[in-house]
């Protein structure tokens, strides 16, 4: 009879690919959400300052708090929040699917135990590698064209130093996060499919036969 064990290494790998995965969507979906992608306050105005996001552009001020209000039209939305709207929305969905994916192909999972479904769960656990991927270039493109573009202006010397200038917002930083979360979970992924059926440990019992001859010449197996 012959028992198949499952490589402890490959396990760690897939949980904590699973693990920083799933955290990596939540990332990206919170980065989305937020509208704190570029803040904006002025000196003339020490009260308030300005939050700009891709859905929705806010007011802060100390006495009446915080207003939000949804973009009016989208035909007016900067090309570059155009681009990162679509994008974002990309990542949520690619990271979601690769997730998805890589749910059946754990080794934790009882299903598709013969050689074929093993190379299933392989190439399962490959795509969804390769999904996260795309899912995390999909958040550090974006992020990080605003970032440049919001340094850009800011040292920017044709522009009067009275004219408010853009800084980073918390969603960057959280959207940087993602990406990463992302590219190292699907690293992860990648590297647990090293540990293939072929180089995992198996403990072998084998069954002998002894023949004994008794008294009266017969032959008696055990």
């Amino acid at each position: 009879s012959e028992v198949t064990m499952t490589n402890p290494c490959m396990v760690i790998l897939e949980l904590l690919g699973m693990l920083i995965g799933t955290g990596g969507w939540f990332c990206s979906l919170a980065a989305t959400i937020m509208p704190q992608w570029l803040s904006l306050s002025t000196e003339l105005m020490g009260m308030e300052s300005y939050e700009q996001g891709l859905w929705e552009a806010c007011v802060i001020q100390e006495v009446a708090g915080t207003e939000c209000r949804p973009y009016d039209t989208i035909l007016g939305l900067e090309p570059k929040f155009m681009l990162a709207r679509f994008l974002m929305c990309i990542s949520d969905a690619t990271c979601l699917l690769g997730l998805l994916f890589a749910i059946p192909a754990m080794s934790q999972i009882n299903c598709c135990t013969s050689e074929e479904g093993q190379r299933t769960k392989r190439g399962l656990k490959i795509t969804a590698g390769v999904f996260l991927c795309i899912a995390g270039l999909s958040v550090l493109f974006p992020v990080s064209y605003i970032a440049h573009d919001a340094v850009m202006k800011f040292f920017d010397e044709t522009i009067p130093h009275v004219v408010p200038r853009s800084e980073f917002g918390d969603a960057l930083f959280i959207g940087w996060a993602a990406g990463l979360l992302d590219i190292v979970a699907a690293a992860l992924l990648f590297a647990s499919c090293s540990y293939y059926r072929d180089s995992e440990p198996r403990l072998v019992y084998h069954q002998q036969q002894q023949e004994i001859r008794t008294i009266d010449g017969s032959r008696k197996r055990t």
